[in-house]
């Protein structure tokens, strides 16, 4: 049964650990969850939810994603999901959750998929483009100028002084200063690449976002995990955009929901 979007305030998870071949027989019953970060983001974001799912017995990778087209992030993805022999539960931040839902396709051992924070286009859509239609986000006028690439587009990086307001307000500055100098930049043409399948259309969805998300607005959260018939939608009170490292419970006990079925 889908349940509706709710407010929550708590819960628990923990992840962690190295690819398919080094996952141990008491944990080979339970998926693996393969985590992937999004935009101005990298792996070590997921390390409060890696904790937890690995407390829990979860095999966990924290895949570090290239950020250069969406067809070419979704691929990585995709081989490093063909080479886990179990079932998968793929978990995606931001720009991560489209990334996610196009690996996806084909991949018979996928179970789930769960946004958190994150973008869900459908075919033919963009992480822009989405975001265009709800245009109360703020990201755009706290970019840096972009860093031309050799071959054409441009990296797209938040400014340092504007990160923790923008991206992270909910975690301490002193954090959000290092998240700022350790930020990988994605390049506009991910950004505005259209995805050529969805696998949301056809796979059991999660999603939790935080109610003061400031680069995709809680509305367009709430949008997308409604076209999705998400299992559960949730939305955290207070939250900002990097829900997994201010309430890594939360976000754990959703994932812990997902690789079950709950």
């Amino acid at each position: 049964m889908r349940k509706p979007i709710v407010t929550v305030a708590a819960a628990a998870l923990a992840l962690a650990g190295p690819a398919a071949a080094q996952t141990d027989a008491p944990e080979a019953a339970k998926p693996t969850i393969v985590l992937v970060h999004g935009a101005f983001a990298e792996s070590s974001s997921w390390n409060g939810v890696i904790g937890m799912l690995r407390a829990d017995g979860y095999p966990v990778i924290a895949a570090a994603v290239p950020l250069r087209t969406l067809k070419g992030d979704a691929a990585y993805v995709a081989s490093l999901v063909a080479s886990l022999p179990g079932p998968v539960v793929l978990v995606g931040h931001s720009y991560g959750g489209e990334v996610i839902s196009v690996a996806a396709a084909k991949r018979p051992n996928v179970r789930a998929l769960v946004f958190v924070a994150g973008v869900a286009p459908d075919v033919g859509e963009s992480a822009a483009s989405l975001g265009a239609q709800f245009p109360t986000g703020t990201l755009g006028a706290a970019l840096a100028p972009p860093v031309p690439l050799q071959g054409g587009g441009a990296d797209l990086y938040i400014l340092q002084a504007r990160y923790w307001k923008q991206f992270a307000a909910d975690v301490p500055e002193v954090e959000a200063i290092r998240m700022a100098a350790t930020q990988r930049p994605v390049s506009d043409t991910a950004l505005g690449e259209p995805a050529e399948v969805q696998s949301w259309h056809t796979l059991p969805s999660w999603f939790v976002w935080g109610e003061l998300d400031r680069n995709i607005p809680a509305k367009l959260h709430a949008f997308m995990a409604k076209r999705a018939h998400a299992r559960e939608a949730i939305e955290v009170p207070g939250a900002s955009h990097v829900v997994m490292i201010s309430h890594p419970d939360i976000v754990a006990r959703m994932i812990e929901r997902a690789a079950s079925g709950d």
